[in-house]
């Protein structure tokens, strides 16, 4: 609320110093060039002429309530958008991520069981040859594979 009775107190003054820009006479007069020049002053150039240009204040009210306006645009429009977005996963969604989440429960309870019967686990190494794990080593990866399937097997 502060910023947008800021962002208006700024406009105000704006317009306000714009509207006593227009307070004095302009001229308009052609140089030797062709060229057309604009000017506050009088250059008593035989070509000058001095231009007729009203202007009245600017009525802050107005001003204000423009402002307004358009700040309620902006938040009815946000509104609608925010409205119009879906409130959570479509049911094909949901039963993507049903059906993702039973796979990588059946693979992992299969690596688990795996990592239970055999007597001792190995992984590949950069070269593909088998590596055996310690028995510290093997026993993080079996905790890794239960994590993941109380994870994934979990409802």
């Amino acid at each position: 609320m502060l910023r947008k009775n800021v962002i208006a107190f700024i406009m105000m003054l704006a317009v306000a110093a714009a509207g006593m820009a227009f307070a004095s006479d302009i001229y308009r007069w052609t140089d030797a060039q062709g060229n057309v020049h604009y000017g506050d002053r009088p250059t008593g150039d035989p070509s000058e002429e001095r231009l007729a240009i009203s202007s009245r204040p600017t009525d802050a009210s107005t001003v204000q309530a423009q402002v307004q306006a358009s700040y309620d645009a902006r938040a009815t429009a946000k509104a609608a958008a925010a409205a119009s977005e879906p409130a959570g996963p479509s049911s094909e969604e949901l039963q993507a991520q049903a059906l993702e989440r039973q796979e990588k429960c059946a693979t992992y309870k299969a690596r688990l069981q795996k990592f239970v019967t055999s007597r001792r686990l190995y992984k590949h190494d950069e070269n593909g040859e088998r590596v055996y794990l310690d028995q510290d080593e093997a026993q993080a990866a079996r905790e890794r594979v239960e994590n993941q399937v109380a994870k994934y097997c979990s409802s």
